[in-house]
């Protein structure tokens, strides 16, 4: 079964020949091997390109172990360049050889040479590709499955479809397993034997129940605010263990470099400008938060926000937690302030959308309830509200668009029906 990852192949199509080198990064087993060695690849082969002038190398491959020498793997590549046709140079896992990023800088010298490379740790942070390859290094984040992905691949009832995504997630691999259990198996193998132990040895971490506790905290609450100090106290108050707020941070900033959460940021959204006192914290792939949990805590609610959120970044969109304060009396009369959250602040550019998920809005009142914080924003950016009922999209009399989820996940250009 062929899944297609069209929005990353249209990335590497238009990258072609453009003087950087293409770095291909994202968590572990998202596709980023299966988008260049198969995807770009035959795109390469059917668009002309001689199979002698692409020169790919698995470097977690034992058969190229030598080719982690910088340089073997210099003398190897400039001796299979030929003639002065272009070459495309495709390297899988390009950190485990020494001193990669000399090597690469080396492959930009190389007149009739374009290179395209995977990685998958702290080494390939979007904010460090410039400044690695002297600004001549170019990012491709690669996700797992979006829902779009995972149907297309799938197809048959929408809401089964939906039910085996958010309970398995979308790592590619999954759809070659025939049970639940294989499933689970390879979900919880691979946190324990990649994501986690890549993450204690690299950090040389020396207490691993620390960071495994801290990920199953952040799994059984994903859409909740918090901080270090926050999480330390929680350590201290449920787990009756004494771990400092800086040590949290520490292990907050390695999921992130291995790319196994992302954060938003809270923004106050009257005042314009970012609170870091709280996050929110979001598992790129929701099987794995599911496995993590032993497949407990399944709330649909939770889950949903997180692939909604999934989904803006996948999208491009720069997604932050949003905050409006308004005025109100309480009961004796008296003003006081309180905050209004709104779930995602997308911006691209110069497009901003305000969105809200909600599992279901039954009637009016539960419809004032989840639009309160948006009617409170004094600006004219959309307003959008995401439901799981599959209804028409529809706006209300203050301008509020409430859409599907289907029509949100499926659909490219959903946020501007």
């Amino acid at each position: 079964m062929e899944i297609k990852r069209d929005r990353y192949l249209q990335q590497l199509i238009e990258s072609r020949q453009n003087g950087f080198i293409k770095v291909i990064t994202g968590i572990r087993r998202c596709g980023k091997s299966y988008l260049l060695n198969v995807l770009f690849y035959h795109y390469l082969l059917d668009n002309g390109v001689a199979d002698d002038h692409i020169i790919r190398i698995d470097l977690e491959d034992r058969m190229n172990k030598d080719l982690r020498n910088p340089d073997a793997m210099l003398h190897y590549v400039h001796n299979r360049i030929k003639d002065n046709e272009l070459y495309y140079i495709i390297i899988d896992e390009v950190q485990l050889m020494d001193e990669f990023v000399d090597v690469l800088n080396s492959f930009r010298h190389i007149k009739n040479a374009d290179t395209y490379v995977t990685g998958s740790n702290s080494h390939f942070l979007s904010s460090d590709i410039p400044t690695e390859f002297r600004g001549r290094g170019e990012t491709i984040h690669v996700y797992p499955l979006s829902f779009s992905e995972f149907y297309s691949a799938k197809g048959g009832d929408k809401l089964d479809a939906w039910r085996e995504y958010f309970t398995y997630g979308g790592l590619p691999l999954i759809q070659s397993f025939d049970t639940e259990q294989k499933k689970i198996n390879y979900l919880k193998d691979l946190f324990e034997t990649v994501y986690l132990a890549d993450i204690i040895e690299r950090h040389n971490i020396k207490n691993d129940n620390e960071m495994r506790e801290l990920v199953l905290i952040l799994a059984s609450s994903i859409g909740s605010p918090c901080n270090p100090t926050k999480l330390s106290n929680t350590f201290k108050s449920v787990k009756n263990v004494k771990i400092g707020s800086q040590t949290i941070a520490n292990y907050l900033t390695y999921l992130l470099e291995s790319f196994l959460v992302n954060r938003a940021i809270r923004y106050d959204i009257k005042g314009k400008k970012y609170i870091n006192t709280l996050s929110k914290y979001y598992f790129t792939d929701i099987g794995l938060r599911n496995a993590i949990l032993d497949m407990r805590q399944q709330e649909e609610t939770h889950i949903m926000e997180n692939i909604i959120y999934n989904e803006l970044i996948i999208r491009g969109y720069r997604v932050d937690v949003g905050m409006v304060e308004i005025r109100k009396p309480n009961k004796d009369g008296k003003w006081i302030r309180t905050q209004l959250e709104v779930d995602f602040i997308a911006n691209q550019g110069s497009k901003k959308y305000y969105v809200q998920s909600a599992l279901s809005i039954p009637d009016r009142e539960k419809e004032i309830q989840e639009s309160r914080s948006l009617t409170n924003i004094n600006d004219f950016f959309k307003k959008i509200i995401i439901v799981k009922d599959h209804i028409m999209p529809r706006r209300n009399e203050e301008g509020i668009l409430t859409i599907g989820l289907f029509d949100f996940l499926l659909k490219k250009n959903s946020l501007d029906l």
